[in-house]
């Protein structure tokens, strides 16, 4: 239901957007915001907000390296800003037009620097983990009370995978995710770019294939909620969300969410500006509001996402920043790997091998 409430709120605005004076137009994946902070904004800086929503990093890029987007800030993910960074669809940010950047926290710009050299072009929105989400009871009942929950064995593993087709498992629309999980399984660097290491993954992920009922990157957040699948690998603030919606349904649905113990990717998206933004002034009146500590409380409070501003902490909920799905240990963030974007030889090999694995043949 959010997600038709944004795409409405986005397209009201389009539909008023010829009377408007000045607008600011923003591209973020779905279910990605509390709504409240859309009329903040307005209410405070006198813009318009157009607001549109995506739910894969390929259909951004896909605009975005297309041309002409027609947007002020897009959200990319890490891997995927660096190579866009790389083709010129960025511009610089103007950092004398951002004071709330002194925000930020240091713990995740140097991460985030792999991607984005100084942080030049872009500000973190939300970090995370991709992990495994589960419904409890449907879990121990298929695979008995010891069942692997915390462990790629539960996904990965066709023996176990068999016995939980019935109930239902999503997997992630995204190979950039998939793929480095499934090296990571089977002993190999998750981050590798050798073609010949990352075929080492098709017999794995054929093997489970046909006990995976869908590929997608936002449906497995209700079907888990709704108790219509029993698994889903995702990303960390989603699976919470559907543990969430579930104990405010009272539905008999438990979830949990785990970062695997074999070692979990970490996740970045970063707002940026596109090279051709139509109001660039605008983006960094949005960028520099996001960046207000309490307005990041507020979207992390509702989306239960790590995010990149330490002055926001005070103001998260303790189910937030309290919750060590969500704010790691430094044992576990130690035990957490990231990705570099694969060159463009190497992306044609990802993509037909996905092809070939989501199609199962």
């Amino acid at each position: 239901m959010k997600y038709l409430i944004l795409t409405t709120t986005a397209t009201l605005a389009l539909g008023t957007a010829v009377a408007s004076a000045e607008e600011v137009r923003v591209y973020n994946w779905s279910d990605y915001i509390d709504e409240s902070l859309l009329t903040k904004f307005e209410e405070e800086t006198g813009l318009d907000l157009v607001y549109d929503v995506f739910d894969s990093n390929e259909v951004l890029e896909t605009k975005m390296l297309a041309g002409g987007s027609g947007y002020d800030v897009v959200v990319p993910s890490g891997t995927f800003l660096q190579r866009q960074i790389q083709a010129g669809a960025f511009q610089k940010l103007d950092k004398s037009k951002l004071p709330n950047l002194d925000n930020m926290w240091d713990v995740v710009t140097k991460r985030t620097e792999q991607y984005d050299p100084e942080n030049a072009y872009s500000i973190n929105y939300m970090w995370g983990t991709t992990g495994i989400g589960a419904n409890v009871g449907k879990v121990q009942e298929a695979l008995g009370e010891d069942a692997p929950l915390d462990s790629l064995e539960l996904v990965l593993n066709p023996d176990n995978m068999e016995k939980l087709g019935d109930c239902g498992v999503h997997f992630l629309d995204a190979p950039a995710e998939m793929i480095p999980m499934a090296l990571n399984y089977i002993g190999e660097d998750p981050n590798s770019h050798d073609p010949d290491v990352i075929a080492k993954v098709e017999p794995i992920l054929m093997a489970i294939r046909p006990y995976i009922q869908k590929f997608h990157s936002s449906e497995y957040i209700n079907a888990l909620a709704n108790g219509d699948i029993c698994v889903a690998v995702g990303w960390s603030g989603d699976i919470l969300q559907a543990r969430d919606r579930a104990d405010e349904a009272d539905n008999g649905v438990e979830i949990v969410y785990n970062a695997p113990k074999e070692g979990a990717q970490m996740w970045f998206d970063q707002m940026a500006i596109p090279v051709d933004a139509p109001n660039p002034d605008g983006a960094h009146t949005f960028l520099n509001f996001i960046m207000d500590a309490q307005n990041m409380a507020t979207a992390s409070n509702y989306v239960y996402y790590a995010n990149g501003n330490k002055a926001s902490q005070e103001y998260l909920v303790e189910d937030v920043i309290g919750d060590p799905a969500i704010y790691p240990s430094q044992e576990a963030l130690d035990n957490l790997f990231t990705t570099t974007p694969y060159p463009a030889k190497v992306q044609r090999v990802v993509t037909r091998l996905w092809t070939k694995i989501k199609s199962g043949t």
